[in-house]
């Protein structure tokens, strides 16, 4: 069993630390926003819908950690001079950047291939592909300027292996691996490291709609999954770079 699997994070070990954390109102971004503040991290939280993102902001003040930021953002909408504003203004309030998690995700409709709408393949790559792809690109300059920066993207097993009727979600991760890929091998021997974690099977809303009748019980849910993202936001992980860590055992 991978080490990251059991991965117990020092008291305070993101301390000082600025994260990011993209669809931080729910699932595993809300649980990781509050881990990574247990830690000690400022947490920047960013999602479409502000009530979901306050809520996760008063957990964070509840649990006595560090004032956290909301930026509401849609990323279906988004642009990509929205990003370099947004980039702007980290840079201004915070001067770095420690940790980006990309977790924000749209499932689409499972369907046969020759079934997926031109609407429904533009929306799912919108939010799953495009907006990584440019805020990566107006957030590197305040990354490379960061003592020891980590980008870590969200996969999927479909992201690796493709499956039948998981269409553009599936082509989306694929994508997301490339892109990581792409920058990790840029990025080699820099401060700057690019990996992807697989949460697999995880007790998540968007895990009922993929499966309506598997039984939730039967899951592990967001806490349970944390060590590896605590692991790669960490220093610890300083030296993993282009790598997929799955957080499900084999």
């Amino acid at each position: 069993m991978h080490s990251h699997l059991q991965y117990v994070a020092p008291k305070n070990a993101l301390r000082n630390k600025v994260i990011l954390v993209t669809g931080a109102g729910d699932g595993i971004g809300k649980e990781a926003a509050i881990s990574y503040a247990k830690l000690g991290a400022e947490v920047i939280l960013l999602g479409k819908t502000v009530e979901k993102l306050e809520a996760t902001y008063d957990q964070i003040i509840a649990d006595g950690g560090v004032q956290p930021t909301i930026v509401p953002i849609d990323f279906a909408g988004a642009t990509p001079k929205n990003y370099t504003d947004m980039a702007a203004s980290i840079e201004g309030q915070f001067k770095k950047l420690d940790v980006v998690l990309f977790n924000a995700s749209v499932l689409g409709n499972l369907s046969p291939f020759s079934e997926i709408t031109e609407k429904e393949f533009t929306e799912v790559m919108q939010v799953n592909l495009n907006s990584q792809f440019f805020m990566v690109q107006a957030l590197l300059p305040l990354l490379r300027k960061t003592e020891q920066a980590s980008v870590i993207f969200t996969t999927s097993s479909v992201g690796s292996q493709g499956r039948a009727y998981w269409g553009t979600y599936s082509i989306s991760k694929f994508a997301t691996e490339g892109m990581m890929q792409v920058l990790a091998d840029e990025h080699k021997n820099t401060h700057v490291r690019f990996n992807c974690i697989n949460p697999g099977g995880t007790r998540t809303n968007m895990r009922a709609k993929a499966f309506p009748g598997e039984k939730a019980s039967s899951l592990l849910t967001p806490a349970d999954i944390m060590p590896t993202y605590h692991y790669l936001a960490a220093n610890d992980s300083a030296g993993i770079n282009n790598e997929t860590l799955s957080c499900q055992p084999k």
